[in-house]
């Protein structure tokens, strides 16, 4: 088709090479998606879709009646499409992104644009490069301010205009959401927040009513203000509902009802997973809509068409994604489960709809399909395969993700998944435990990923648990990894590995550790806590001397990310002790490491001082340092070299019956 045609010509593409019982294909497993996003405009007459590349992303519109390309949009190196939205039928806004490691977060740079469906009318709109850049024709009604600017609302009765947050560059700011015109960058204010770091939520009509954010001390609260408030200058207008610091708890709006009656919000609990509570604004009474007894509500799911922003139920996602709703017997909760009945074994999710209802993009994917979308005919009940994220990817030959729960040694329930290798019985197997970065708020999910089924094609079972500090399983879960760098957290890696060999899963003679960013830490701490337990350990951009951190990477960078390594890692003086740069001698096994020497996140230093101490110790350890890269090597080149390195170190400590293809020389030091 025309699109995947154009995705191809822009992608820098490997042609994937089929992997034999003897060999893994990295190459395959790295290759960047053919698309991202993709979103239907209100209309229905055409796509808007993202196409990512090794080092940027563009912006593609196509006509849905021939699916030829119309028009594109991108700003080169680095730069991604972070979000889009179509604003009218025919107009499309957007925001971007700079990432620069393969495993940073992307950073907004505040940018906001828009372009229409042909490809024309392309234009900044608002943010710090209003003056750099102009893709079409100089506006004097454009207001050129150092702001970063973030889509807060489509506003769906408006075709003209959207509602914005503008925020200052200076670090914890006050800012305001402002109404924008998506032609011409006109903005007027509308409301400013009376906390920093806000975010905002509109009604229905358009009007803002909830803002909501942290102080310097990361206290979260919760403020709302009538439908009439009109003077946005008033911060006296807004009323406290939620202190993080009297409540203990947090608590975020979701969405209005059609009606604007009642406000969604979701609200922590004292134990156990988040609720959905329905706050009726005429009374301020509150009812619980919604509450799993494992996981937390996670992707919101709204109503269908126009009325899209309004809240219906939500994806939990404690073990294998489900869905949940406020009423069974709604229009939205009638279609999931007709769509969830005709692709049983996978996540179904509508992505967008057109604006009368009759037509759905709807994605499904599974543990072993990365993901391929359907138009669906609301009305006929007729879904037609649109295309896939992956089409090189065959899901047969994939490996399966089974959701495992556990007991820690203290009786708190863990969730995790193992993967486990396609056509094997899943006994006596060579493991590598495979811990998440983060820690906090973050969390591993059921679904296709990229490092577990490339370590399972090369025949090794995978463990991933949520130790205590993920997110997804309530507050105080979350809470319970606070301070515990390197002990309750790293007890609760050890206890699922222990798990797996009392399963028979894993062979407890070849099981290896292997994490990035904080997941290295977990790996290199876990092979000086359990010596004898894992026979070796890989570490890729991790940090290995805590103290280390209040000194050096971006983290520190603002009171608020100062306070919060404090609170949640501790005190630089008595972080010495869970230092694996300084538990060297404790480590018996081969270890690996691998850095980017522009890492701002973890940077090289950590590797540098904790591969000293390892060879200072006798400790067997190999190294590849990339100096041009980040946080996550960024090129595909790059990548191939990191991952064949990675299975042919694994290969030859716990041996998984396959190897890395054949790929160039690493650049090491």
């Amino acid at each position: 088709m025309a699109f995947r045609s154009f995705a191809i010509a822009l992608a820098i593409v490997l042609a994937p090479v089929a992997a034999s019982a003897a060999q893994v294909n990295v190459a395959q497993y790295v290759k960047p998606d053919s698309f991202d996003q993709i979103k239907i405009s209100p209309d229905g007459k055409y796509y808007a879709a993202t196409v990512p590349s090794e080092d940027n992303s563009i912006l593609v519109v196509l006509n849905r009646a021939d699916n030829k390309v119309m028009g594109g949009f991108g700003l080169g190196k680095n730069t991604y499409i972070a979000d889009f939205e179509w604003v009218n039928d025919k107009r499309v806004v957007f925001g971007t992104a700079r990432k620069f490691g393969g495993l940073d977060e992307p950073r907004l740079t505040g940018n906001l644009y828009a372009m229409n469906a042909d490809g024309s009318g392309k234009d900044i709109l608002v943010g710090q490069d209003v003056n750099v850049m102009s893709t079409g024709t100089h506006i004097q009604t454009k207001k050129a301010e150092m702001i970063a600017a973030f889509l807060i609302d489509g506003l769906p009765d408006d075709d003209k205009n959207v509602l914005i947050l503008a925020r200052p560059f200076s670090g914890d700011t006050f800012n305001r959401a402002e109404k924008m015109d998506v032609y011409n960058g006109k903005r007027v204010p509308v409301a400013r927040s009376p906390v920093r770091n806000a975010d905002y939520l509109a009604d229905g009509k358009g009007v803002v009513r909830f803002a909501w954010g942290s102080d310097l001390q990361n206290v979260n609260k919760l403020y709302y203000r009538a439908a009439d408030a009109s003077d946005w200058t008033k911060t006296a207008d807004w009323k406290e509902l939620n202190n993080e610091a009297a409540s203990d708890h947090i608590e975020i709006p979701l969405g209005f009802s059609p009606d604007n009656r009642y406000a969604y919000l979701q609200v922590e609990q004292p134990s156990g997973p988040d609720s959905i509570v329905a706050f009726d604004t005429t009374d301020g009474s509150r009812k619980t809509v919604l509450r799993d007894p494992v996981g937390d509500p996670g992707r919101i799911i709204g109503a269908l068409g126009k009325a899209h922003a309004s809240p219906v139920g939500a994806f939990i996602a404690g073990g294998k994604p489900h869905t949940a709703f406020f009423d069974d017997a709604g229009d939205a909760a009638r279609l999931y489960r007709s769509l969830e009945a005709a692709f049983p074994g996978n996540t179904v999710a509508i992505t967008s709809t057109t604006s009368d209802g009759a037509l759905a993009l709807v994605q499904v994917s599974s543990d072993r399909d990365p993901g391929s979308f359907y138009l669906f005919d609301t009305v006929n009940k007729k879904a037609d395969f649109v295309l896939a994220r992956r089409d090189w990817v065959d899901p047969a030959g994939m490996s399966e993700m089974r959701p495992v729960e556990l007991k820690a040694r203290d009786g708190l329930a863990l969730h995790g998944f193992l993967t486990i290798p396609h056509g094997s019985n899943g006994n006596g197997l060579p493991m590598v435990v495979l811990p998440h970065g983060g820690p906090f708020f973050e969390r591993d999910n059921w679904g296709f990923g990229i490092e577990p089924q490339m370590l399972a094609a090369a025949g090794y079972a995978v463990l991933q648990v949520n130790f205590r500090g993920s997110s997804g399983y309530g507050r105080a879960f979350t809470q319970a990894g606070a301070r515990e760098w390197g002990g309750k957290m790293q007890d609760d890696i050890t206890d699922a590995t222990r798990w797996a060999i009392g399963q028979g899963i894993a062979d407890r003679q070849r099981i290896c550790i292997y994490g990035a960013s904080y997941g290295a830490y977990a790996a290199l701490e876990g092979v000086a806590k359990e010596p004898t337990l894992y026979k070796c350990a890989a570490g890729y951009v991790g940090v290995y001397d805590l103290p280390l951190m209040f000194s050096k990477g971006d983290t520190r960078e603002l009171e608020s990310g100062r306070n919060y390594m404090h609170d949640w890692i501790g005190e630089p003086s008595r972080l010495d002790a869970i230092s694996p740069v300084n538990e060297a001698a404790r480590i018996k096994v081969p270890v690996f490491l691998a850095a980017g020497g522009e890492d701002e996140r973890a940077p090289i230093e950590h590797s540098e001082r904790m591969e000293k101490a390892l060879r200072d110790a006798g400790v067997p350890v190999e190294t590849l340092y990339i100096r041009t890269e980040g946080h996550g090597f960024y090129t595909t080149e790059h990548q191939v070299q990191f991952y064949d390195k990675l299975l042919d170190f694994l290969g030859r400590n716990i041996g998984g019956g396959a190897t890395a293809a054949t790929a160039p020389a690493a650049t090491t030091h």
